[in-house]
């Protein structure tokens, strides 16, 4: 079995400001941001990680940063298949003026069917997220923990398809900034162990030690609406 742990980035500038950022380069972590980033790190502190896997962009790899820090010789890597879902035109907007729009009804009704001007489908975003989730699975092996530091729409689309959901209920999972997500993947189906978690216990995470030779088992780890983020 492997664990990925989905994290979303920390409060951002564009979040406090009520703007879909996008892919629009220079967006920060706020102080409130690297804040939650520095006590999730201290949180997860005695979990092992094989890696951990972030969003090339700004805000991811800030978020990103304190976890790293605590694991030196963990592998690192930014992954494009993580970053945030291309609004196209939609980008740098205001979400109160993008809710005018009517696309907006179908991002929120029948997401599924939703492509941004000039930009990507959340369809799109739904197959490359999920599709990096199995490559890294198969990457780090069945007995693998990572994390993946990532946005709200992209993590969104993992775990519902974790969860056996359609792309169109995707807006029923609520992914908060610096919020923790757990799968873990089996030969067969995932298991969905938490859902933006905001701060609860994780030492059912830690890796247990690895069963006897002929032992039944194989050692597991562990035991929003709207656009953007």
């Amino acid at each position: 079995m492997t664990t990925v742990l989905l994290i979303r980035h920390g409060r951002s500038t564009a979040n406090t400001a009520g703007v879909l950022a996008g892919r629009t380069p220079g967006i920060d972590l706020d102080e409130l941001g690297r804040d939650q980033a520095v006590r999730l790190a201290a949180r997860l502190a005695e979990v092992p990680l094989d890696a951990v896997v972030s969003s090339p962009l700004e805000r991811t790899r800030q978020t990103a940063q304190p976890l790293l820090a605590a694991r030196p010789e963990t592998l690192f890597e930014l992954d494009e298949r993580f970053t945030e879902c291309d609004y196209g035109s939609w980008s740098g907007r205001t979400l109160k003026s993008l809710a005018e729009e009517p696309l907006w009804r179908t991002v929120q009704a029948h997401p599924a069917a939703a492509s941004f001007p000039d930009g990507e489908s959340l369809a799109a975003v739904s197959a490359r997220a999920v599709a990096a989730v199995r490559s890294w699975n198969a990457k780090l092996g069945e007995h693998g923990a990572y994390a993946v530091v990532s946005h709200g729409d992209v993590i969104k689309a993992i775990a519902a398809d974790a969860l056996g959901m359609h792309l169109d209920l995707f807006q029923r999972v609520q992914i908060d900034p610096c919020s923790l997500t757990v799968v873990r993947y089996h030969g067969t189906r995932p298991a969905v162990l938490r859902v933006n978690d905001l701060g609860g216990d994780v030492s059912a995470l830690i890796r247990k030690a690895a069963p006897e030779a002929g032992a039944a088992g194989d050692a597991p780890v562990g035991g929003g609406a709207g656009v953007g983020g």
